[in-house]
């Protein structure tokens, strides 16, 4: 069987989902695929272009890719939603995967344009009324909110520490609250208007 891109993309989201980011190496990568390591940098050219494989990989999942089409000025609540549900969603993808938080992490610094879902959520931000530069300061905030608490969560489950954990939900609507416009309600139900 031929080595491919593909393949040693997933053998190395394969380690990481099982051993941690400690255990990714080139070596143990080649190991794993039983080729010697000069074959993997025929598909990827150092260990950093290897993590952003790795991160786009991750949030390739349908629940992240999904399209968010342009909403009209009226549709804040609906924006408010899609941001709620990439920041709602990326933490539950990244969450059972060892030091995921810091492999998108880097990812965002090397190659953030290779991070479909990221870049959704900052033309969500724009689409509310932000300016790009603003956008993308938003994005950042929600982002690593997020990172931040699957890092911290990860951490507990390392060192066993019980005990309520940080409630990132609570603290990204909090976050919307002041980021997005006001929600306009119907004072009819008391419910935000297109919900």
């Amino acid at each position: 069987m031929a080595l491919t891109r593909e393949a040693v993309v997933g053998a190395a989201v394969g380690i990481l989902r099982e051993f941690g980011l400690a255990d990714l190496s080139m070596r143990r990568l080649a190991r794993d695929l039983n080729v010697q390591v000069g074959a993997l940098y025929w598909h990827v050219s150092n260990k950093q272009e290897l993590l952003v494989e790795v991160a786009a990989e991750l949030l390739s999942s349908p629940a992240l890719t999904a399209g968010t089409a342009a909403r009209p000025p009226a549709a804040a609540a609906t924006w408010r939603g899609d941001i709620l549900h990439l920041g709602s969603s990326l933490h539950t993808l990244l969450l059972p995967v060892p030091d995921s938080a810091e492999v998108v992490q880097v990812a965002r610094v090397l190659a953030p344009e290779r991070l479909a879902p990221l870049t959704r959520m900052t033309e969500t931000f724009t689409a509310a009324g932000l300016t790009p530069e603003r956008a993308a300061s938003a994005q950042s905030l929600v982002v690593n909110h997020v990172l931040g608490a699957v890092a911290e969560a990860q951490n507990r489950a390392d060192f066993e520490i019980t005990g309520s954990a940080t409630d990132y939900r609570w603290a990204l609507e909090r976050a919307l609250d002041g980021l997005l416009p006001p929600v306009a309600h119907d004072a009819g139900n008391g419910r935000a208007a297109g919900e």
